[in-house]
């Protein structure tokens, strides 16, 4: 073909940066919570999740995508999940660093906050492949109801080696565990589950159990165990159902298919069928819901967090493209309308890093009082309002790229793989009404709103539209009494609590935005609303991710 003209006002795509040294509202974050804290690691993993290389295997695991294999060639039963090597590099890396079991195993101070921000900065890189990693996380502490199963998994399921192989657990260098919960008939309501386990005998690992029934959503079925619910003579209970038997021998776990799903496309979530399946029991038998509730505490988390990092994601491809970009006359970052959307995503990007880090931080506190009632309070309301907020953000950051962020292909490609993720925190382990509903059960069980209270004093006087929801929710809290007003109290609780933690650790361009647009009636609904007043230059030079 003959040339026509030369390719220019292209931006150069965000890559081999540092996604921790940039991010200047993670940073504050982590200093706010921890001082002391050592991010030497942070700042180590920030370059690899930044480079060219491992974003060329978030491409290729998502485009090469996890294919079911039900039988060998000679046609034996196998149920196996086959993944694109770039899948594999991903989860050596995120193992490797630790994502899955280091605050299980290891002293180091604050090692659920350092964990979460690993976590945060990962998410950028390529957040599904984090399934088996969060649930990995969540599940190792319930193994310490049965003593002897956590003696024998602990060490390898806090192992910083990665071992994609189906064998025996005492054969493998690392172990990561996933849960089946969900049912056709069920959903959320997981006490409809029908999936039997029938008394099988004892063994080392105490009370055994035969299980025949199903699962919906089965995510990350090649992990090496699972925790799995399913009705006892005394009710539901949680049992431990591993692929490999302690024998060498399979286990009666059939993967049925693959789910085919609007984004998490480098994860394989699946149906499975039980036949037989041996599994042990785990922790008081009839007692299996208390002990799920306590693993989604810290999915839930990972919700939050993982919202929190596709938001920073967004924000970041958006920013390098609008102030590489020129559009009548002006680079698109200094066109005022621009300039106001922007803006408005890296206010909402920075208070979502904000609570989902302070959350975090309870979980390192779990002997405080204090702490404890935030744990409780915090979790559904960090997961139903940063994750109700990120798929909005995902569809306007987008548009900041017109039409290169609708188009699946090149650096800036990500961003439609950020859209089709958005949605999936928000569901994923209860979505919005669940969540309401959540807090409500958290506000009968503590002095909630003492506690709420004590959080948003740090900030009492810095802001009249702060002060007054401050004054307001005590009172609303106490007098909640219907579900139908519930997630309105999730939502303004969330908000109250961002810009108390905003004023405690971002500028004060950030903090009055945020209050003046989110707290006092400055804001339209759409994002790019700001008010005239607003420091836009400030804010735009703090979220830059160069």
């Amino acid at each position: 073909m003959a040339a026509t003209h030369e390719v220019f006002n292209q931006p150069e795509p965000l890559v081999d940066v540092n996604l921790f040294a940039t991010n200047r509202a993670l940073q504050a974050a982590l200093k706010f919570n921890a001082p002391a804290l050592d991010t030497a690691p942070l700042h180590a993993l920030g370059a690899v999740v930044g480079s060219g290389e491992m974003q060329t295997h978030a491409r290729l695991a998502n485009a090469h995508t996890p294919q079911l294999k039900t039988h060998s060639r000679f046609g034996e039963r196998i149920d196996q999940v086959e993944f694109h090597p770039s899948y594999h590099a991903l989860m050596a890396q995120a193992v490797g660093a630790g994502l899955h079991g280091a605050p299980w195993g290891e002293g180091a101070a604050h090692p659920h906050l350092s964990r979460a921000a690993g976590f945060m900065l990962f998410t950028e890189l390529e957040p599904s492949i984090l399934c088996p990693i969060s649930m990995s996380y969540a599940v190792a502490p319930a193994l310490r109801d049965n003593p002897a199963i956590h003696a024998d998994w602990a060490p390898g399921l806090t192992s910083r080696a990665y071992d994609p192989t189906l064998k025996v657990w005492r054969d493998k260098a690392g172990l990561t565990m996933g849960m089946g919960m969900t049912e056709k008939q069920g959903g959320s309501d997981v006490r409809a589950n029908t999936t039997r386990a029938e008394p099988a005998g004892s063994d080392a690992w105490g009370q055994r159990f035969s299980v025949t029934g199903h699962k919906w959503f089965f995510s990350a079925p090649m992990c090496d165990a699972f925790l799995i619910l399913a009705q006892t003579a005394s009710g539901l209970s949680c049992l431990f159902l591993p692929r490999v038997l302690p024998d060498g021998s399979m286990n009666q776990l059939f993967i049925q298919r693959l789910k085919d799903k609007l984004g998490n496309k480098a994860n394989a979530s699946s149906e499975v069928e039980f036949t037989g399946a041996s599994a042990w029991l785990v922790g008081e038998e009839g007692r299996g819901v208390p002990q799920i509730l306590a693993m989604g505490t810290m999915t839930r988390l990972d919700c939050a967090l993982g919202t929190s990092g596709l938001m920073r994601q967004a924000l970041g491809i958006a920013l390098n493209h609008t102030a590489q970009r020129k559009a009548f006359g002006k680079r698109l970052i200094e066109q005022p309308l621009m300039k106001n959307v922007l803006a408005d995503l890296a206010l909402e990007s920075e208070a979502s890093t904000a609570l989902a880090l302070r959350l975090a931080r309870s979980f390192d506190k779990a002997s405080d009082p204090h702490e404890q009632v935030m744990t409780r309070l915090l979790t559904p309301v960090a997961k139903f309002w940063i994750c109700k907020r990120g798929s909005h953000f995902a569809q306007e950051a987008m548009e900041c790229l017109g039409g290169n962020g609708y188009v699946e292909e090149g650096g800036e490609g990500i961003m439609a793989r950020i859209y089709r993720e958005m949605p999936l925190n928000s569901i994923w382990e209860g979505a919005g009404n669940i969540m309401a509903l959540d807090l409500l059960r958290a506000l009968r069980k503590a002095d909630a709103a003492a506690a709420l209270a004590h959080e948003l004093a740090p900030a009492r006087g810095m802001h009249p539209a702060l002060d007054r929801l401050a004054a307001q929710l005590p009172i609303r809290v106490e007098e909640m009494a219907t579900e139908m007003e519930a997630r309105r109290l999730a939502q303004d609780v969330a908000l109250a609590v961002q810009a108390a933690l905003l004023a405690q650790t971002a500028p004060g361009a950030v903090f009055g935005a945020f209050c003046d647009s989110r707290l006092d009636g400055q804001w339209g609904h759409s994002f790019g609303s700001l008010g005239a007043g607003v420091d836009f230059d400030a804010i735009l030079e703090r979220a830059m991710p160069h």
